[in-house]
């Protein structure tokens, strides 16, 4: 009988990794959008929103994006403007927004307005 873990391993190493970091994105870009409380008809009031949360991910999107850049050929346009759209939104979203630059993943893109 085959180890299950072991199938999913040898399964994901068949996986291109220009598909891997894009499935990646894609997740935390979702994520992000989700926390911000943009799935719901009323974001102000989402019982998702967690701004905290919602920072940390679109951190980590920043991150991954940003160095991987080079490698997205046409899927990076795409996610640069996912991150700059839940970027917006969660400046919009904040109560006392933060200074440019300082906002999340900012450190990795530079301001976003």
């Amino acid at each position: 009988m085959t180890d299950p873990l072991e199938e999913d391993v040898r399964d994901l190493g068949d996986v291109p990794s220009i598909e891997v970091i894009s499935r990646a994105a894609v997740m935390l870009l979702s994520a992000s959008a989700e926390r911000l409380g943009l799935a719901d008809p009323d974001p102000d009031n989402s019982p998702r929103r967690d701004l905290d949360e919602a920072r940390r991910l679109i951190t980590g999107l920043a991150g991954l994006v940003t160095a991987t850049s080079e490698y997205l050929g046409p899927h990076a346009a795409p996610l640069k403007d996912g991150l700059q759209s839940v970027q917006r939104a969660f400046r919009e979203a904040s109560a006392v927004p933060d200074e440019p630059g300082q906002g999340p993943g900012e450190k990795f893109t530079g301001p976003v307005y």
